[in-house]
């Protein structure tokens, strides 16, 4: 009880002592029984305890971390809250997570954190302004708990425990909420994931078009719907058709991303893509970063701002490599070319005088292992670049000194890490701060 937090340090990693486990379980603090119950291996004796804890709090932590046995019992507490818990935990044996999706062969719940505060029937202001209101905003109670029962049955689908043949039967329902999390299981047949592709919430369409359980005749469905987001996420879907991907790439923008399904493509596949009449598909397989050197110098000399953008960053490229992309493209590729590891100090120097100027460069070369002082000394001038390059080792001394007295508290702190600062003032700002903190 000395130490209580190096106490609850070591029972979170299952290495505390019985005994504190039981000191921790009659404190009056109930903080600290609501942390105890999230602790895992909790001696039986002191589980029982928790589990009749007059704090629900503490009974719902319990329920949420708690063995396969327990969680049986506590399904059947007369709180909602506490099925709710147990919904969502994954040792709840898949039965009782069955059981608590349908409410078949379950008692009634008696209470909810709704009835508890509010007169019944209470439906919960959506746009309720009380600072001090802990009630979500669809909370709402008329005697059956509907708005806990609703998130147990969200908590119950989205729990991987929860049996398929008890989930199918939501693929209709009337809730997008239910809707939606069944639309993240990877475990169910074909037909369901067909229902689903049918709701009319684009969210729930993309959640779909991401989850690799989907099958092909799916895919290309998806790959034609305009729902805000779809066909995006349907593109780090790992198992989309590379035609697919290729010509979904077209159309959206993916940004500079290694799609899953280009990391695991084969090395054909990686040069029928490199070879591709397609910009978007070579740009694509230009994020890559373990390309063989003749497919990666192809693409390096690509015409395409897009497939640059994408390659520039790869190590192994040659500096005149690096020059030539900037000198066809300029500040459409400066900053990527910046992040090649690879890029040289005199590279560096030259990305950071480039006009016009382009912000994102400031940021890269700060952080650039290569950076010269003259590079950093550009990138001070940028707001964004400034913390970064304060505390870049090869500043010199004398400049990491003076922005100790910067009026940015980030740069201040970024200086004063820096490995550059002299011996002296690192002792100076240690015995300044001693004498401060008295």
């Amino acid at each position: 009880m000395a130490q209580p937090r190096a106490a609850f340090a070591l029972l979170t990693e299952g290495a505390g002592r019985p005994e504190w486990a039981r000191l921790f379980a009659a404190d009056p603090d109930a903080d600290r029984r609501e942390r105890l119950a999230a602790c895992p291996g909790l001696p039986p004796d002191v589980a029982e305890t928790l589990a009749a804890d007059t704090e629900i709090r503490v009974v719902v932590e319990l329920a949420l971390w708690t063995t396969s046995d327990m969680a049986a019992r506590l399904a059947e507490h007369p709180h909602a809250e506490v099925r709710r818990a147990v919904a969502a935990n994954e040792a709840t044996p898949p039965a009782v997570l069955a059981a608590l999706l349908t409410g078949e062969g379950m008692p009634p719940a008696r209470r909810c954190l709704v009835c508890d505060r509010k007169e019944t029937p209470f439906v919960h202001d959506p746009y309720c302004s009380k600072p001090d209101c802990e009630l979500h905003p669809r909370a709402s109670c008329d005697g059956t708990h509907e708005s806990t029962v609703h998130d147990t049955q969200q908590q119950a689908l989205r729990n991987p425990a929860t049996p398929a043949g008890a989930v199918v039967g939501f693929a209709d329902d009337s809730s997008p909420l239910l809707r939606w999390a069944l639309a993240e299981r990877t475990d169910l047949p074909p037909e369901v994931y067909e229902r689903l592709a049918g709701s009319p919430e684009p969210g729930i369409r993309g959640t779909l078009a991401e989850n690799p359980a989907i099958g092909d005749r799916l895919i290309r469905m998806l790959a034609a719907d305009p729902g805000h987001d779809v066909q995006r996420r349907l593109a780090h879907n790992p198992r989309v058709p590379l035609d697919v991907l290729t010509t979904l790439a077209e159309t959206i923008r993916v940004g500079p991303t290694l799609l899953p399904r280009i990391a695991t493509a084969s090395p054909a596949e990686i040069e029928e893509l490199a070879a591709s009449r397609n910009p978007a598909a070579r740009m694509l397989v230009a994020e890559r970063r373990d390309l063989p050197p003749e497919i990666r110098d192809a693409l390096a000399a690509d015409a395409d701002a897009r497939v640059l953008k994408s390659i520039a960053p790869h190590p192994g490229l040659s500096e005149a490599r690096l020059r030539a992309m900037v000198d066809r493209h300029g500040v459409r590729v400066l900053a990527r070319v910046a992040m090649n590891p690879d890029a040289s100090p005199a590279l560096l120097e030259d990305l950071v005088r480039h006009r016009p100027p382009v912000r994102k460069v400031f940021r890269e070369v700060a952080c650039h292992p290569n950076a010269t002082a003259r590079a950093l000394s550009a990138c001070l001038q940028d707001p964004e670049a400034r913390p970064v390059a304060a505390g870049h080792p090869a500043l010199p001394p004398e400049v990491v000194v003076e922005l100790l007295a910067d009026d940015n508290w980030q740069v201040v702190e970024a200086a004063a890490a820096n490995p550059s600062l002299p011996l002296t003032v690192m002792s100076a700002l240690v015995s300044q701060r001693v004498q401060e903190s008295g």
